[in-house]
C-alpha cells in the first residue's frame, strides 16, 4: 500500500478538524494540536464504519470526510466520558461551588 504525502496531510488535516470540533462539542475545549488529530482520525474510523452500518451515506468530498469523522469522534468521546465517568456535563459549573472558601 502506498500512501502520497498529500493524502497523509489530508488526513492529518481532517483528523486536525474533526477533532477540534468534537472538543468544542463534547468538553467545550480543545485537546491540544496531537489530541485533536488522534481524537479525529479515531473518530473517522468509528465515523466511517458506523454511518454506513446506519445507513447514513454523506457522499464524497472532503466536508463530508469532516462531517463523517466530526460524528464518529464525538460518539467516541460520549462513550469515553461514559466509561470514565466524567461527571456530566455541568461537573466544572458544579464543582467550583464547592471550592469558594
Amino acid at each position: 500500500m502506498y500512501m502520497s504525502s498529500e493524502s497523509l496531510l489530508i488526513i492529518i488535516f481532517v483528523g486536525l478538524v474533526a477533532g477540534w470540533l468534537a472538543g468544542q462539542i463534547v468538553r467545550g475545549t480543545g485537546f491540544g494540536i496531537v489530541g485533536d488529530i488522534i481524537v479525529g482520525i479515531l473518530g473517522a474510523f468509528v465515523g466511517s464504519w458506523l454511518l454506513p452500518q446506519l445507513g447514513v451515506h454523506l457522499g464524497s468530498g472532503i466536508i463530508s470526510a469532516i462531517v463523517n469523522a466530526t460524528v464518529g469522534a464525538v460518539l467516541l468521546l460520549l462513550v469515553v466520558r461514559l466509561v470514565r465517568g466524567g461527571g456530566g456535563w455541568g461537573s466544572s459549573w458544579r464543582g467550583s461551588w464547592g471550592r469558594r472558601w
